[in-house]
């Protein structure tokens, strides 16, 4: 059985961030958070949606072990990983022996008694989709080269980046079984609509990736936290800790002053052009650098120096830097002029 296809295994809760972490300061997220404290004890289907990034297998965890199934198994199946020929042996088994019990279990039975979480359920293929269907009006299936009906207590959530409603009007996902996955419904922000929580998620992994490079570096820079909180995110969280794990590897923040201004100008260079865009991107990555500088010059008291070690940037590059972006290199003096007499 394909890893990319299963996991399944009791969670440990410390694998999984404080509640503070996943759910962070928005609107939409404490939302979340507050759906999910309501449907605790229920076995209702739950259908979690959001981008690629946007933690909706934490969100899974964090439910189960939240629920009355949390000392029950956490069988995950990857929709799109489940091979083609084998995919309805290996989510419901096949055969029965003499004894009633399946020949081969498949991955809905090993979850009994826990949560089966569907990743990816837009590509579930069709035949499987009248199975899932099945199981969650009856609460039984039928094994393949089966007929009799398996009976099985198991909490489903779905997860799924795709428009499932496209799907439904283009008929590759079944209308009926959309309706009975999206009984309670958790939809993720994604990151660029929470960059509020980026220093907390920062800080998380830090800690996280330090444990697991061995390596411990400082905490990061306020100038790269406000570089940070420039970028929209398109990869979400995924992509952030991607760059934090290059912080960590690297031993500083540098790369996060040098290399994501650059990414931001390429990003919307890519863009098709219209009218000024080009520009535009110079401009907004100048004016970002701009307030990022002064920024840290303001909390340094204007001690150049001390602003460039922050920074990560020589003192030389530093005074290039202000120059370019418009600040004196000279502060104006207030001498105070001696009293005519």
């Amino acid at each position: 059985m394909p890893t990319e296809v299963i996991q399944s295994y009791r969670i440990d809760p410390a694998e999984l961030p404080n509640e503070a972490v996943i759910f962070g300061s928005t609107a939409v997220m404490r939302e979340v958070h507050g759906q999910i404290g309501r449907i605790l004890h229920s076995d209702l289907p739950v259908l979690i949606r959001g981008e690629s990034g946007t933690g909706k297998e934490v969100v899974a965890k964090f439910l189960h072990l939240r629920s009355n199934r949390c000392e029950g198994p956490f069988v995950k199946v990857n929709c799109s990983a489940v091979p083609e020929g084998l995919a309805e042996t290996e989510l419901f088994g096949c055969g029965l022996g003499q004894t009633g019990s399946a020949i081969r279990r498949g991955l809905v039975d090993l979850a009994a008694g826990g949560t089966l979480f569907l990743d990816e359920i837009g590509d579930l293929g069709w035949t499987l989709q009248s199975k899932l269907l099945h199981l969650l009006q009856d609460g039984q299936y039928a094994l393949s080269e089966g007929r009799q009906g398996h009976p099985v207590r198991v909490r489903v959530i779905c997860a799924t980046n795709s428009d499932l409603e496209k799907a439904v009007e283009k008929r590759a996902f079944r209308q009926d079984l959309f309706y009975r996955i999206d009984v309670i419904n958790l939809r993720l922000a994604p990151l660029r609509d929470r960059k509020e929580d980026i220093p907390q998620l920062c800080e998380h992994f830090m800690h996280k990736l330090s444990r697991k490079f061995d390596k411990v570096v400082p905490p990061l820079t306020p100038a790269a936290l406000h570089l940070l909180r420039q970028w929209n995110w398109p990869g979400n969280m995924r992509e952030l800790e991607n760059w934090i794990a290059k912080v960590i590897i690297l031993g500083d923040d540098r790369a996060i002053g040098m290399e994501l201004p650059r990414q931001m100008v390429r990003s919307a260079n890519a863009q098709p052009r219209n009218g000024h865009l080009k520009e535009a991107a110079r401009q907004a990555s100048a004016t970002a650098a701009r307030a990022t500088i002064l920024k840290v010059l303001r909390a340094n008291h204007w001690n150049r120096r001390k602003a460039a070690e922050e920074l990560n940037l020589s003192y030389r590059s530093l005074l290039y830097k202000l120059r370019d972006a418009g600040v004196p290199l000279r502060r104006k003096s207030h001498k105070r002029r001696r009293p005519k007499s």
